[in-house]
């Protein structure tokens, strides 16, 4: 067996100190995405009993936290490892992991142009499934209230979403104080009040369909977001380009072409 000594550097340490620094953080955030999506389940009660995922029929936010957590620490992981201790195995896996990312959210933009109304309706059956499960999560109703707070809406397409929840429901069955109600983030915010209140939206839907936008959002979140989007799509855009730039610099600059091609005999 023949060894072989590099007269110089296999890879720029410039190179690889740029791409060792940028993946440190990047596992760094992933080790805090995991502590935040462990600790917030440990509060629930699911580390000890994890059944409770599946008990749950809307989305859970923390196993979004979780997947985003384990993908930025594997990736981070192996982009430092690699980077410092030039591992071309890890650095193809960085390299192929970050363009197929890139390729994914390339994907995703384009069909959500072109199928924009498959789109809403998968979105519509999204917000109509947590809506279901708003009390049974803190986690999910959190999400929810913030974005009907966010964007001043009112269920899908409007407070009488509201109707598919067991406790906001208006049939006669329902013996719940929320009957025929709304949360509270449905609610146009009184400037005086320094306090939420979180009672605001009871017994709003008994009244006349004219008087609900004195007091509550009318507005549905699916139509607020399609009205957001056309005003802020330069934002939009803008932050895609950002990320996607980011993470082409990161891969084209990743010591891995440094590394590649190399001849050993120094040819």
């Amino acid at each position: 067996m023949h060894y072989y000594r590099y007269s110089n550097a296999e890879v720029s340490c410039w190179y690889k100190y740029l791409l060792f620094s940028y993946n440190i953080v990047f596992w760094l955030a992933g080790v805090v995405f995991l502590a935040v999506g462990l600790w917030a389940w440990s509060e629930k009660g699911v580390l000890s009993d994890l059944t409770k995922v599946t008990r749950l029929h809307g989305v859970d936010p923390v196993v979004l936290v979780l997947i985003v957590g384990v993908v930025m620490f594997t990736l981070g992981f192996a982009g430092c490892v690699g980077a410092l201790r030039e591992n071309i195995c890890l650095l193809q896996f960085f390299c192929g992991a970050i363009v197929l990312i890139f390729f994914l959210e390339l994907a995703v933009a384009v069909l959500a142009f072109l199928f924009q109304d498959w789109v809403r309706d998968r979105f519509k059956e999204f917000f109509e499934i947590n809506i279901k499960s708003y009390r049974d999560d803190i986690d999910l109703q959190n999400l929810i209230d913030s974005l009907q707070k966010a964007n001043q809406c009112c269920g899908a397409y409007g407070p009488e979403d509201w109707d598919l929840n067991v406790y906001f429901n208006c049939s006669g069955e329902s013996y719940s104080r929320e009957k025929c109600g709304v949360p509270f983030s449905c609610c146009v915010p009184d400037p005086a009040q320094k306090v939420v209140n979180t009672q605001c939206g009871y017994d709003v839907r008994t009244l006349t369909k004219n008087k609900w936008d004195e007091s509550i959002f009318t507005k549905g979140c699916i139509p607020a977001l399609e009205a957001w989007l056309p005003r802020n799509i330069y934002i939009v855009a803008g932050v895609f380009i950002a990320v996607s730039l980011l993470q082409v610099s990161t891969w084209c600059h990743s010591p891995l072409h440094k590394a590649e091609g190399k001849d050993p005999g120094g040819h």
